[in-house]
């Protein structure tokens, strides 16, 4: 694991933040949970002789300090030291049923309804969100789901590549609220209508073969992987390391999966030389 490591994470109450606390500190992260922001700078310079990855939750439950976070990453950024922002984020329904589920009240809650708490929240974090390098979407994953993903993406520390997520994902679902690009390939001949592969999904050869053999299909999968080799180096010089491309279908089990799964392979096998490695997940298989 790389050296001098630093990763801020936040986000929604109720979104998994304590669970990739855990799954970081499983990875050999040194997990500081709770800090004021104020104390980041100084945290981070006692920090620069060890040989430690270090994470550092920041909430709402820090109530006045949590404000004081913006002027924490402006003192980090004039230092010069390097950070992620990790944020993670759900649908206000699946914060509600979380906390629902759980009989707590939303910290921003006070007498109100824990959709008030919600909506304050967000409000709040808004501009913190905007900077976030990494957004995780959380509000259709499991415990197990969301330990999977923070190992795919922080297992190695900060690796100077950049990590591609490739999701499929069904717009009748709503489109990903961690996706840094969308792309919509409802124009493909829809697999679904085809009675022997409805009940298959785009991982099924079949499927695949039919999506992707389709009129245009493969030129419009190469002109799109071509976009975002073309992208990379801009991301480089952001510092950005991780970006998910969100393909959508109607259902999110045909075209989407196939697509997705073609793309992923074609920015592995065709980026070694830009340093990136990418592969492909499906939001919304097996959902129906």
């Amino acid at each position: 694991m790389a050296t001098q490591e630093l990763l801020i994470l936040t986000g929604m109450s109720g979104a998994g933040r304590s669970t990739v606390a855990h799954a970081l500190e499983d990875l050999g992260w040194y997990v500081v949970d709770n800090l004021p922001p104020a104390l980041l700078p100084q945290l981070a310079e006692q920090s620069l002789d060890t040989h430690a990855a270090l994470a550092v939750v920041v909430d709402v439950r820090g109530g006045k300090f949590f404000d004081e976070l913006n002027n924490a990453l402006s003192q980090l950024k004039g230092a010069a030291t390097p950070y992620r922002l990790l944020f993670l984020d759900a649908t206000d329904q699946s914060l509600v049923q979380r906390f629902e589920s759980t009989r707590r009240p939303h910290p921003l809650q006070g007498k109100d309804r824990i959709v008030d708490g919600i909506e304050r929240e967000r409000a709040k974090l808004e501009e913190i969100r905007a900077q976030a390098d990494v957004v995780i979407d959380t509000s259709n994953l499991n415990v197990h789901q969301l330990e999977k993903r923070t190992s795919e993406i922080f297992a190695a520390g900060m690796l100077p590549s950049l990590r591609v997520n490739v999701l499929s994902f069904g717009y009748k679902y709503g489109i990903p609220v961690d996706a840094d690009l969308v792309l919509d390939c409802r124009f493909i001949p829809n697999p679904h209508w085809i009675p022997e592969l409805r009940p298959m999904n785009g991982l099924d050869k079949p499927v695949s073969e039919k999506v992707l053999g389709s009129e245009g299909v493969e030129d419009f999968v190469k002109s799109y992987v071509s976009v975002v080799h073309k992208m990379i180096p801009g991301y480089f010089r952001e510092g950005k390391k991780y970006v998910t491309i969100a393909i959508g279908c109607t259902g999110g089990k045909h075209r989407s999966v196939a697509i997705a799964e073609e793309i992923a392979r074609q920015l592995s096998t065709s980026s070694k030389d830009l340093e990136i490695t990418a592969h492909a997940t499906h939001r919304d298989v097996g959902r129906e």
